[in-house]
């Protein structure tokens, strides 16, 4: 009796969950690069400095030279619709349209550079372990980390802190995919490590600051 009460009081909402929010797909709209790089004088601040850190939690900023547009797409909607947990990446995304994304991941997709490996302390032990335990990523990732399409992210030469912060927030939720959530929940830490060294050890991913 009490909880028809609450319901009743609460409204017919309080009866059902929320639904998840549908997935986030690329922009059908084409990107102009030469705009994107006037957009992404604000990102530069942290994307374009080598070796930058997050404040807190400590991670190194992820590297974008050499990711895929599309991915880029989907990743500042998330920033934007709030299911990717970062305030200051949300505060900048909301101020874009969906020209402005395109134009930005347009831009960080065509920067040219060499391939080069993420930052990492990671063992030659926890590089082997993350390579064997890292076949359920292939699928999407690659075998090297190079996605197998363009909405997936490119994991090989990224942060190894930044890989394990991403994981981290998939598994508590914070950064919600509907994908991904089931497959990083079962991880321990250990794994997790072991899967950041893995693709931070591949080289490809490479910084974006200007000369």
């Amino acid at each position: 009796a009490a909880t028809v009460t609450w319901v009743a009081m609460l409204g017919p909402s309080a009866s059902r969950a929320q639904p998840p929010a549908p997935p986030l797909t690329p922009i059908a709209l084409n990107g102009d690069a030469a705009r994107g790089a006037v957009l992404a004088e604000t990102c530069n601040g942290c994307h374009g400095v080598p070796g930058s850190h997050n404040a807190y939690p400590s991670y190194h900023v992820p590297k974008l030279g050499g990711q895929n547009a599309d991915y880029v797409e989907v990743a500042l909607q998330g920033y934007r619709r709030g299911t990717r947990g970062h305030g200051t990446m949300q505060a900048q995304a909301s101020t874009l349209s969906d020209q402005d994304i395109a134009d930005v991941a347009a831009y960080f997709a065509g920067l040219p550079g060499q391939p080069e490996l993420g930052r990492t302390s990671g063992t030659r032990l926890q590089v082997a372990e993350g390579r064997r335990k890292a076949v359920a990523c292939v699928q999407c990732h690659g075998q090297e980390g190079i996605a197998a399409a363009a909405q997936w992210p490119n994991l090989a030469g990224q942060h190894e802190s930044y890989l394990m912060e991403a994981l981290t927030q998939y598994k508590n939720g914070s950064r919600a995919d509907l994908l991904m959530g089931p497959l990083v929940a079962p991880l321990d830490e250990t794994t997790i490590e072991e899967l950041a060294a893995f693709f931070a050890a591949q080289p490809h991913l490479h910084n974006t600051a200007r000369p």
